[in-house]
Formats: C-alpha cells, structure tokens, sequence
C-alpha cells in the first residue's frame, strides 16, 4: 500500500538529476502543437516523479507511454524513491524546478506559500485544455476546495479513487500460533504482551528454534512523520481518534484541537511499547528497516511465518500469499480489562478516497499548454484507472461491454497489492476514478471489506463531526501556512527522536515534563490555536 502509505514513504534523488530536468533550463523549441491532430514533433517536457519503491520503469508502463503520445509529449522522467523530503527544500530554493512534479502531497501547500512564483496557477490551462479535470470537479465539487488556495488560485490537483475503505490499517495476528500454543485472542495490551511472550518463548512456528519468532512488528517511522501501519493506532484505545495517521500528532476531540505528542495517553503508549521492547517482543530492526525489508521479514520463507502479530494493508499484502491463511484480522484491543476509555481507530477515509497535490506544473515552463494537456490525459476515468492498478490487457481486462475487470498477477507467488504497485503509479498518481466507471475490483480490494469488519463497530462509533480533523479540505494563509511549518519541523525532529529512544531504551517518566516543555517551545500551542481557528470556520461554513 503506500501512500498509503503511507503515508508514508520518503523519496530522493540527486541534485546532479535534478537540475538536469528543469522546466526553467527547457531549450526545446519544438512548437506547441500537442494534442490530437499534432504532425510535427513532440513536445519534450521534463517531470520528476515521487513513486514507490517497488515500481517499474517508467518506460515500461504502456499506459503511460499512450498517454503521452495522444497528448503529444515526450518526457524525460526523474523516477525518485527516497529521502524526497530532505532533498525537496534544494530544488525549491533554488528556483529551478521541471516542468512537473507529480506524486502525491510530494508538494505542499506550505511550500506553495514558502515559494511564491514558482508553481503555476493552472486555473486558465484548466478551462481550455483540462475537460478531464474540469469534470472531476463538476462531479466531485469537493476536489475543487481541495486544490483552491484561499486567492482562488489552483498550483496543485488532487486525486479522486473511491473505492477505499475508511481506514488504512488493519491489525493482523497468527492464528496458526494461537492455536498451536492454546492462546485466546488477545482484547486488551496486558493480554497483548503475554500473547507476544508466548510466542517468543514457546517456539510459536514449530521450527525447533524457540527465539528465532518476531512476536510484533512495526513499519518503519517516516523522517518529517508517522504513517500507517504503526502502533500509534494503539492510541484509539484510549479514545484518540487519529485522522489519516494523524502524522504529526494533531487531533480532534469533542471539537477541540489537540495534539498527542504532549498528551499522557502517548506516553502510556510509549511506556508499552518499551516494556514490549525491552522483553525482546518488538523485532530489534524496527527503527533500522526500510519498507521493503519490513515486507520481506513478514513473508519469511514462504513457509515458515516469522512475525506474529503487525499492522498493514491487507493480509496477503503484508504477509503473501502463501502464509495470509494463517493470519487473522482482530478487533481494536482495551489498554486493559478494566479500563473504560472509548474504543477508537484511525479514521482515513478522505486521504484514501482523496489526494492532495498530486501533481503541479512549474510556472516557467515553456510548454504550459503540452503540459497540460497531458495532465488532462491523467484524469480520464479509463486512463486514470490504469494509472491506479496498471495497464489494460496485462492488469486489467476489458470485457468488451463498457465493463472493466482487475486481473490477477500473471506471477502466481506474487500478492495483487504487490502487483499493483509494482506495475504501476498506484495511489501516488494523479487520477479520477469516476463513480461511473464500472470496475470489478480485484480479491485483495475484495477481501480488505472483509478484513476491515472487526474493526467496524470502533469506526462506526466515531463522530465524524467531531472527533475527525478534515485536514485536506482546510486551507491556510500563506503566514499560517509558512509559521506551522516551521514549528512542526522543530516539533517532528524532538519527536520522532525521543518515540525511538524511549521505545528502545526507555527514559520516558523521568524525561517526561522536560520533554513537555521542549515540545511547547516549538510552537505546538500555536500550531493548535490556528488549525482550531480554521477548523471552526470550516466547520461554521458546512
């Protein structure tokens, strides 16, 4: 998954790459005539890409290399899948970027804001070269607020994929270990833990090597944020509704903003998780791995499985297919038998569904109108569907009818998540999958319904008027926007250090209040008071 997933993954290339690919730098003097009905020469645009590590090629997407020939196109892509976030700030700042940048939220409103006169208002383009675009926004009105900046103007356009369920992740347990060692399922964090000690010491998978289990696993903690698939979820056990991974800790509450980097219920959390570690319960790898090799370490051998309880997408996602029968989807847990908090999950829908920025276009580009009519291609729904599971004929069927079928894997052994993301743009690209596409989803998207019932007595509970923070749809000033940014870069960096010190080695009550007082000092009181004023204007304007 992931843009999931993750919200989530953190791309790089280098600045050698980079400033060979610039929109400013374009010397192509090939004329404009892209587009149906073009004889001359293609356009030659540059784009940088932020994609997920396990995609193909550009080259090899025959979707892609359609698309770019009815728009009239050829781009030189920089295909980038690490550190983007480090890198970003250098190509920004030095005002010298392609002629498109696509990947979801791979730019952000803040930067909009921080580099005034570098992105393109693409409002105009849109009108005359964007009937795609133009009718995702008359269908899904909500997609225009998303990409309108408070002065009406649109530098970034968002996504639309409808098909995805109300949160990213799900929680997974051996059963197969469960049953060989007689345990119950656990429902709360002290049944958790000793569930996770059996596993450990009883030589769960039956391979003769006591010890050689990884009772839980974890993905790996993003450098600017959280993402899915992390035990942060554990905080809806005591009633904290995260909205899309809450990845920088702000929440909502009975309508009140908040943020659970500074609250007791995190450092209840925490202080599990390091009596979990310290037991030798979490894999010692968890703050070192990468995504790829969190995957790899959960599908073992394809025989043996090695991870008994973790989070993730969709089982056989997470684990392959060969060992998704031993696992099981569970329900949230208690933070003990006794306790009495409200049950809660992560709620994220919207950055599912919905994406923010997923591509943009430099204002010094020299082929605006190429541009955009390739980015139109993007968003017809059929297009679009491709750039989401993969070309037609090879991922997906047409069944001659105005009807659409996911295809399995043409590889057996390999999961049709992995498949996805392997062959195509998947959840990063930009994209209309319109509620009038008829598309057969295939078993994974299927089976994620299903895998996502336990959790739904905790989602339907939660109130969406209330306890959800809708992030997306809120739009800043430019001084709001460029203030919350830096406190949160302050803010994340004395975080995400001390989730892993503390997790790995403890500390936590007697760092405690100085910890507190560090974090108010980045400004995280500020950051509250102006998302909580946006929110209630938001919310007065429903």
């Amino acid at each position: 998954m992931r843009k999931f997933l993750v919200g989530l993954l953190v791309l790089v290339f280098s600045a050698a790459t980079v400033s060979g690919c610039s929109g400013g730098n374009n010397t192509n003097t090939n004329t404009e005539a892209a587009g149906a009905g073009n004889t001359g020469k293609k356009v030659k645009l540059t784009a940088i890409m932020t994609k997920h590590p396990l995609t193909q090629e550009f080259s090899k997407m025959k979707w892609l290399q359609e698309a770019q020939e009815r728009a009239g196109v050829e781009i030189e892509w920089q295909e980038v899948t690490a550190d983007w976030d480090q890198k970003k700030g250098t190509l920004l700042a030095s005002g010298d970027i392609p002629d498109l940048i696509v990947g979801v939220n791979s730019i952000t409103d803040a930067d909009f804001s921080q580099f005034p006169g570098l992105f393109e208002d693409m409002t105009g383009l849109i009108k005359e070269y964007g009937p795609n675009v133009q009718a995702m926004f008359d269908a899904k009105p909500e997609t225009k607020v998303i990409a309108t900046q408070l002065d009406g103007k649109i530098y970034g356009l968002p996504k639309y994929q409808r098909f995805w369920p109300e949160t990213t992740t799900r929680q997974f347990i051996n059963q197969k270990w469960l049953d060989k060692l007689g345990l119950q399922m656990p429902t709360n964090w002290d049944e958790l833990y000793d569930v996770l000690k059996a596993f450990k010491d009883e030589d769960a998978n039956g391979n003769g090597d006591p010890g050689d289990e990884i009772p839980m696993d974890f993905a790996p903690t993003g450098t600017v944020a959280f993402g899915a698939f992390m035990p942060t979820v554990l905080l809806g056990s005591e009633g904290i509704t995260l909205t899309d991974n809450s990845g920088l800790g702000y929440f909502v509450e009975d309508g009140q903003v908040k943020n659970f980097f500074t609250d007791e219920r995190y450092k209840t959390l925490v202080t599990f998780l390091n009596k979990c570690f310290s037991a030798g319960l979490i894999n010692p790898e968890v703050f070192t791995q990468d995504y790829t090799k969190f995957q790899s370490v959960a599908r073992g051998n394809g025989v043996t499985a090695a991870v008994g309880f973790t989070w993730g997408w969709e089982v056989t996602d997470r684990v392959g297919n060969a060992l998704a029968p031993q696992y099981t989807s569970m329900s949230p847990l208690k933070v003990s038998a006794d306790s009495t908090s409200r049950i809660s999950w992560s709620y994220d829908y919207n950055s599912l569904n919905y994406g923010v920025n997923t591509v943009q276009m430099s204002a010094k580009s020299k082929h605006k109108e190429a541009a955009m009519k390739f980015i139109n291609e993007l968003y017809d729904p059929t297009v679009s569907m491709q750039v989401l599971f993969g070309s037609l004929g090879t991922n997906i069927g047409d069944n001659g009818d105005g009807t659409y079928t996911i295809l399995p894997p043409t590889d057996t052994a390999m999961d049709p998540g992995t498949w996805k993301w392997t062959s195509s743009w998947a959840d990063n690209g930009a994209m209309y999958i319109a509620d009038s596409l008829k598309l057969t989803l295939g078993t994974d998207m299927q089976s994620v319904g299903k895998q996502t019932e336990p959790l739904k007595a905790a989602l339907d509970a939660i109130n969406k008027d209330t306890d959800v923070l809708p992030s997306m749809f809120i739009k800043y000033s430019a001084a709001d926007n460029n203030a919350m940014s830096l406190n949160n870069t302050s803010m994340m960096s004395l975080a995400l250090s001390k989730w892993s010190q503390w997790i790995t080695k403890g500390g936590i009550d007697s760092e405690w209040d100085a910890y507190v007082k560090n974090i108010e000092k980045t400004g995280v009181s500020k950051n509250i008071e102006i998302i909580q004023k946006y929110y209630d204007d938001y919310k007065s304007n429903q």
